[in-house]
């Protein structure tokens, strides 16, 4: 839908900083605090002085139905209580530097380039700002909150300012009077006082006044203001590419401002009750499977949440999580539903430890828990409990990443996804629109070379799955296990042995020649055959052949190819049983185990 088109009006500064002072200009609360140091304020000020532009402003006009944000004054304003009629979207760095320097009575608070605290006033040298080979920003003085500059640490004084009169003797004039008509006159009245209307210095007044003040109290800034009736998520648009230089706003940040409006802390909420939970920081036994999910995909999870509710109860037209759609969550929708949605993600989180997912390192698709998690919510523990429930969510989720369907830009799957699980456990008609799109190729298998891949982590949890032993101590792969003592995905030929051998790099480096091993089982291996190694594990460990064999073979590995160094026989063993495990996990088949590509990348079939 088009927006209403911002208009662009060519503003006074000093109305500006009046309305700054007054609090008709204001700041989102989400925005960053002000940052300039000294010298980027002299620079601005320098720029004034001489009329030179300094880019436009841009503002939102407030009092409209589709944003409400919580506001602040600037900095450097006080008793402002009243609410704003703007909001500045793009400028609060430069208005802030120029109202605390030019409108502002107190001393500006700033650092130097190096990071320190400093307190200053500013002052224009007269004779300086008028002298065409001066540097213009070497006429901007800063000066300390005392108003001297000294020099032997502090033992000399060689500038001093600390009264009317002694700014008038040195020409310094104090640009924090640059807007103020009434303090200005006041400090003329004295200058005539000092030097008299035939001096060379009121002659020097008049310059002064004709070619710096009046172009600083004659500037004009372009100031872009959009309607109040501009939509959260063009807002939150507008933000990010006027922002380039700052931090970027994303959709937690408006949608907490947002919540602002209602005395509700998003942001203290997310870090003391939904992330804590989330991450099962209550539970005895730890993991961090969870830590991946961010503020934004609990948002997303909430908005497909309730916007599904909404639908089943008639109240909205669909399901959708688009980026407009979070941005329009209502915060009583948020807080009716909280409690549900952190139950969905408990729910979630056992579902896939019970898949053998364990750590966030192994989690296939962080995305694919939005869909998961809003799902689990509107069924229920009770529902989520029963084991025909859980064979559909299995499929499903194995399905997508095998299907490699969560890597992108993913809403509309999400919609999908939440409706056709839902009607699949209420025995409706369902679509599975994810189940019936996923397809692996047996291909896929040689080109998952590292754990970047969902497909590649999701061949290490079904390895997890089958009740995978340690080669060496022979402890299953637990969670517990995985948690203590953290398994890697190791080759199962070693490298050093691979690449002396000059075995095919995309096969010994491939998915199939890899499986879950503790670092000291890795190291036991070492790069030598597993002719070589099998042997040193049953000595050192003291166990029989049929033991070794057992936990070899539960990492669907052929012992006997493998204690020949037979790497031929092994990898085609190996591939079709990972087949095997994908295509129960998906409920389907992979129906290119036969084909001519298959044959011509594994030198047979896989049937």
């Amino acid at each position: 839908m088009a927006i209403a088109a911002p208009k662009s009006y060519d503003t006074s500064l000093g109305e500006l900083l009046e309305g700054v002072g007054k609090g008709t200009h204001q700041l989102p609360e989400f925005q960053r605090g002000w940052t300039w140091d000294d010298g980027r304020i002299r620079n601005i000020i320098a720029s004034l002085t001489q009329g030179y532009p300094m880019g436009a402003l841009m503002r939102l006009e407030c009092g409209g139905s589709e944003v409400r944000l919580k506001y602040r004054a600037f900095e450097g304003t006080h008793g402002i209580s009243r609410e704003p009629n703007y909001l500045v979207l793009d400028g609060q760095q430069r208005l802030t530097s120029l109202y605390c320097s030019l409108f502002g009575k107190d001393p500006v608070s700033t650092s130097n380039e190096r990071g320190q605290k400093l307190s200053r006033f500013y002052y224009l040298n007269m004779r300086r700002c008028l002298d065409p080979e001066e540097d213009r920003e070497d006429a901007i003085a800063s000066i300390s909150d005392k108003r001297v500059v000294t020099e032997d640490i502090g033992r000399k004084i060689v500038l001093d300012l600390t009264s009317r009169e002694r700014e008038i003797e040195e020409l310094m004039f104090p640009a924090n009077l640059v807007f103020d008509s009434q303090g200005r006159d006041d400090w003329f009245t004295g200058f005539i006082e000092h030097y008299g209307l035939k001096s060379e210095e009121y002659a020097l007044w008049k310059d002064f006044k004709e070619n710096v003040l009046r172009t600083m109290e004659d500037y004009k800034i372009p100031v872009i203001t959009l309607d109040k009736t501009t939509p959260r998520e063009a807002v939150c648009k507008v933000f990010e590419n006027v922002n380039t230089g700052g931090v970027s706003l994303t959709v937690f940040e408006l949608v907490t401002a947002a919540f602002a409006t209602y005395d509700f802390d998003l942001r203290g909420n997310w870090n003391k009750v939904v992330r804590p939970r989330i991450c099962a920081e209550s539970k005895d036994i730890r993991t961090d499977l969870m830590q991946g999910v961010d503020e934004t995909t609990f948002l997303t999870s909430m908005t497909l949440y309730t916007t599904y509710r909404a639908k089943r109860a008639g109240t909205k037209g669909s399901t959708s999580c688009k980026k407009k759609d979070v941005l329009a969550l209502r915060y009583e929708d948020y807080v009716a539903n909280l409690d549900a949605l952190l139950d969905g993600f408990d729910m979630a989180r056992d579902l896939l430890i019970g898949e053998c997912v364990f750590r966030m390192r192994d989690l296939p698709y962080t995305t694919q828990l939005i869909p998961l998690a809003a799902t689990c919510a509107y069924i229920g523990r009770k529902a989520f409990d029963r084991q025909p429930v859980k064979a559909i969510l299995r499929r499903w989720l194995w399905c997508g990443i095998f299907g490699e369907m969560y890597g992108g830009a993913n809403e509309t799957r999400y919609a999908n996804d939440i409706e056709d699980l839902v009607a699949a456990i209420e025995g409706a008609d369902s679509q599975m629109r994810t189940v019936n799109a996923a397809y692996f190729q047996s291909t896929r298998l040689l080109g998952l070379q590292t754990r970047n891949s969902a497909a590649y982590k999701g061949v290490m949890a079904l390895v997890f799955r089958e009740n995978c032993l340690d080669f060496v101590n022979g402890a299953p792969m637990t969670m517990v296990k995985s948690m203590e003592t953290p398994p890697d995905i190791h080759h199962i030929f070693p490298r050093a042995y691979c690449e002396r051998t000059g075995l095919e790099r995309t096969k010994w480096n491939s998915i199939v020649n890899k499986t879950p091993l503790i670092a000291r089982t890795n190291r036991e291996i070492g790069g030598v055959a597993p002719s070589k190694y099998l042997p040193k594990i049953m000595k050192d460990e003291q166990i029989d052949g049929d033991e070794l064999r057992r936990r070899v073979e539960s990492h669907l590995i052929d012992y006997d190819a493998l204690a020949a160094d037979d790497f031929d026989a092994f990898f085609l063993d190996r591939a079709k049983r990972l087949l095997d495990v994908i295509e129960q996990a998906m409920g389907k088949e992979v129906p290119d185990r036969a084909s001519d590509e298959t044959v011509a990348a594994f030198g047979h079939v896989l049937n």
